[in-house]
């Protein structure tokens, strides 16, 4: 979902179940500077959303937060009820925990997904405007640190700049 969405981890971590439009595959998230902003996703998360969401018992979790902890909080460190699953009693999962287990489990550092999306984008010859508007940078100096063009690129673009052939 993070490389999909090219959002920043601390948004989609804080995102909650009922904030999911599945249908339309996007949820709005609060961005650096408080505003809300949708991120829209592909098939790879709308695959696993569902199997996210199942209960053991077969029903499907209907609010509270999308990422859950692997267990439930002590009593010592409860969170905020609106951090806490009502259908589970599991925690939201934590930038903290969430950048281990990824490292551990893929061997992917969690920042680096959205930084991936951006370059992926990049040598896709996707236009700086819609990278932007996809990463939600605001400024382009920012976004354009994800944009560097391969010696294919270059070619194609220098094609351009060639005399045309007459034809007659």
């Amino acid at each position: 979902m993070l490389y999909e969405t090219a959002a920043r981890a601390a948004e989609i971590l804080a995102l909650n179940v009922e904030d999911l439009d599945l249908e339309h595959r996007r949820a709005p998230v609060r961005s650096k500077g408080g505003a809300t902003e949708w991120v829209y996703w592909e098939s790879g998360t709308a695959h696993l959303l569902p199997r996210l969401l199942r209960l053991p018992d077969g029903s499907t979790r209907t609010h509270g937060p999308l990422f859950l902890s692997e267990r439930r909080p002590v009593p010592a460190r409860r969170p905020a009820a609106a951090d806490i699953c009502p259908h589970t009693g599991r925690a939201r999962l934590g930038y903290d925990r969430a950048r281990v287990l990824l490292d551990t489990y893929a061997g992917l550092d969690l920042h680096q997904l959205r930084h991936s999306a951006a370059t992926h984008l990049g040598d896709a010859e996707i236009p700086l405007q819609l990278i932007m508007g996809k990463t939600r940078h605001k400024n382009p100096r920012t976004a354009m640190r994800y944009v560097k063009p391969g010696a294919e690129a270059i070619a194609k673009v220098t094609e351009v700049l060639a005399p045309r052939r007459r034809s007659h």
